[in-house]
This record gives C-alpha cells, structure tokens and sequence, in this order.
C-alpha cells in the first residue's frame, strides 16, 4: 500500500540544478537576534552549537529575497507571488519553493558589539519606565559563504531571471537581513559569485551533481570566480523593470556643535563616564550617528508638525511604523521610512568635565562630578544622511522636506544632552531622487552666509502643499 501511494503522488521532474556559491559582507552592524532571553543582553546573537560562530539561517535570507522580489516585480501594494518562492504565503497548500537556501556559518568567531536603546516619551523628552533595552550587533565586515541551489523542473527562463534578480539585488547592497533593517541594521553585499550548472539529462552531469561536495563550505579554489550573477548566469537585467516606488534623500551635514549618542560600552577602565557611540568600519572604530536616535528625532519632530496642523497622527504611523505603547490594539506594521546609520569623518573627540549643580544652595553638589566625550567639529568633519521611504504619497514627501530643514538649520538636534546646546547640524548639500517620476532635485548651501541654490523649488513646495491640504482634509 504505501509503495502504491508512493507510486501515484505527485513527484517533481527536476530536468536542471543550478548552484551557487558567494561571500556576503556585512557593511553594518547586524543584529541576527537568536530569541533566547538567557544571556548578559536583552537579545543575543544566534550561534552555531558546534562551533562558537554567528549562524545565519537560510529561513532569514529567504525572507529578505522574497520581499525584495516582491517589490521588484509587483510593488508593495499587491500580493503577487513569484514562482521562485513556491506558493503564496496565504496559501495553506502551495507549492514547494524551487530555491534552496542554505544556513550559513560566519568565517571566523564574531566580534559583537553593544547597543542599547530607550523609549523616550514625545512630550517630556525624557526616557519612559522599563523601555531601556541592550541587544549584540555583528560587527561591519563579518563574512558569511552562502550557498543556493536552483531546482528547475518548468519555466526555466522566469526561475533564471528572478534568481539573478533577488542575487543582484544581495551584489549591491539594495536587500539587508537581520533585525531592525529600516534603522540601518543588517546591510550587507555579495563580493564573489561561483556558479555551477548541471543538466540532469546527460548521464556524465548527474554523475557531477552527485559527486559535487555539497558540504563544503566557501568558495572552490578550483572554479571560476565572477564580480557580477549577471555576468555569472549570462542575464542582465534593464533597471527600468524594477517596480518599486521610492523617494531617497541623500543629504551631506557638517557639525553645527558637539555631538553626543551615549555608548552603551566603555573602551576600557580609564574611559570617561559617557562616551560618544562607535562602530567598526574599515578595521577601525568611527563615531556614528546611529539609525536609531535619528528616526527616533524625526518622528518626534512629525508628531509636533502633524499636532500643530491639527491632524490625527495617523499620518506618522502610516510613515514610521505602529507604536503600541500608545494604543496595543493596533495591528503591526513595519516602518516604510529606512533610516541608515551615517559615519562621522575627521571629528575630534575631546574630554570635558562637568558638574551637577544643587539647585538649594547653587553649588556645587557633592559627588556628581562626571566626565564625558562627545565629538567635535573639525574642518573636514562630514556625515552623510540617507533615508529611503517606500511608496510615498505627496503629503509624506512634504512632511519629510520640512525634516530636512530642520535638520538643516540646527533647529532640530539629534543625540542626548541637547538642551546644553549639543546635536546641531549644519547643512551643505541634498540629492532628492523620486524613483516614479524619474527626477532628481538638489539643493547645495556653499556657506552660512549665502542663499541655498535648489533645483526647481516649485515641485518641492507643492508637496508641501499636498501636506497642508491632506491636513485640510
């Protein structure tokens, strides 16, 4: 009986496997949270059991391809499905994915870094009660060599393109994995490609795929290496396929003062009592502007326009994602604004002491004297802001150009002890690019002293219009 169940049911006639290998690089920080509360963190990084190196599962990788194929294809306002992928994810019966996607094991033990986060309260600017958390970060430049297998048995030709699609998407940089990727969290790209193809109908290369060494990881000294999947798999794409809709703000800033993200870690014993936060880029530490604390600034500052306008705040959860701590009903909804984390280059990093001052006697008070190490302005001191909002509506573009001027002219600081004057910014140049209307706008202030110079202001100040009239509405 079950040799005839085996007989009958529905079997794949697999005619093709495509395999391949790369090196994927973490550009920065990555949290691959492992869901275990026991540790010394609020959230750990996930291990290997055999070896003490950061796993990276294949169901996370399959994650962060399909969405990215998704919006590639159709846009994020439908529910088409690729067949690279299987079925639909509503499906209770679908098709099995033809893609196999292999865990990944990093190449050398990983060295972790430390952050932490606190709720802070839009009204008083204060952190809230038991909303301080600590998680471990990858650090930038930890490897992994991952591995696909493409099983084809029809539509050879859609399976090709989509898998070149979701691996060019990994080659440069557009798709990232891990936690809390739209702060900045988990970018990543592929630097070498290795491909191999076996036709199951010539005897010689199924003899090939069965003695090809499935285990073994990273790449084959032996093989070909190519930069490029399209080169690799001999398909290349036409830019204008991709169907996403996005607006991208690349913005360049200068330190209009110092600026201070605590540290969640000293470098050592002798260290000051607060430091500016670090991260590793390039083999060495770099103060960041972490992705965290500038979302966190701009959806502030969006609550106090949208409340001065007299509109619900609906408009903010639809731009930065749902915050239950107002309202625990509510349905999850990721944020659709992508905020990266920005290097600070050519700061100084200078020691200052201060005292708490007791506000009885106005001296100085007993046993508060502290230290602490913001960065500060050079003359080549220079971050770069990027933020990337998904399927935006004319208001949203509206309301994030009135961000940008704030940050531009110092009156929105970022970072902790703002109210002593720290976190000013100070503008130099912005690239506007609106993916679905293919323009791209610019605005460039080569002094304090001198006007801005904007490309077309009057596109820009319409969208500033569509946010008066949805507040109209």
């Amino acid at each position: 009986m079950i040799n005839k169940c085996l007989r009958y049911r529905n079997q794949r006639h697999i005619t093709e496997r495509i395999i391949v290998k790369g090196t994927l690089v973490l550009d920065t920080p990555t949290c691959l949270g492992s869901g275990d509360a026991e540790g010394d963190t609020d959230l750990v990084i996930l291990r290997d059991s055999l070896e003490d190196k950061a796993l990276l599962m294949g169901s996370s990788i399959a994650g962060a391809l399909r969405n990215y194929l998704r919006d590639y294809e159709y846009g994020y306002n439908t529910e088409k499905i690729s067949v690279l992928f299987g079925g639909q994810r509503s499906e209770e019966e679908g098709e099995q994915s033809p893609l196999i996607i292999n865990d990944a094991i990093s190449n050398t033990i990983p060295h972790v870094e430390l952050r932490d986060g606190v709720k802070i309260n839009s009204i008083t600017r204060t952190a809230e009660d038991g909303q301080k958390y600590d998680l471990e970060l990858l650090e930038a430049g930890t490897e992994f060599n991952i591995c696909f297998e493409l099983l084809i048995e029809n539509n050879r030709e859609q399976l090709i393109r989509e898998l070149v699609i979701v691996l060019q998407g990994l080659e440069s940089g557009k798709i990232s994995i891990g936690m809390k990727k739209q702060r900045g969290f988990g970018r990543c790209h592929v630097e070498e490609w290795q491909v191999w193809k076996f036709d199951l109908h010539k005897s010689d290369e199924r003899l090939d795929w069965l003695n090809f060494e499935h285990w073994k990881l990273g790449l084959f000294s032996s093989h070909s290496i190519h930069k490029s999947i399209e080169k690799a798999l001999d398909l290349f794409l036409d830019e204008k396929e991709d169907k996403c809709d996005r607006l991208t703000i690349e913005a360049t800033f200068t330190l209009a003062s110092s600026l201070l993200i605590r540290s969640g870690q000293a470098s050592s014993n002798k260290a000051p009592d607060v430091v500016h936060l670090k991260s590793r880029r390039d083999g060495e530490l770099q103060p960041v502007l972490s992705g965290t604390s500038l979302a966190g600034v701009l959806r502030h500052r969006a609550e106090q326009i949208v409340n001065t306008l007299h509109k619900n705040t609906t408009i903010i959860d639809e731009i930065f994602g749902v915050d239950f701590s107002k309202d625990k009903t509510k349905k999850a909804k990721a944020s659709r604004l992508i905020v990266h984390e920005s290097v600070i280059k050519e700061s100084n990093d200078l020691v200052q002491n201060r005292i708490a001052i007791d506000r009885f006697t106005g001296g100085a008070l007993h046993g508060a004297l502290f230290n602490e190490q913001p960065v500060f302005r050079s003359d080549k001191t220079e971050l770069k802001l990027e933020l990337e909002l998904r399927q935006p509506k004319p208001y949203e573009i509206g309301l994030l150009l009135l961000l940008i001027k704030d940050l531009w002219t110092g009156d929105l600081p970022v970072g902790g002890t703002s109210g002593i004057g720290r976190g000013r910014l100070q503008g130099k140049e912005a690239k506007i690019t609106l993916a679905s209307e293919n323009k791209i706008w610019k605005i460039t202030q080569i002094s304090e002293d001198e006007l801005l110079i904007i490309d077309n202001s009057e596109d820009l100040e319409k969208f500033v219009d569509a946010l008066n009239e949805e507040v109209a509405a």
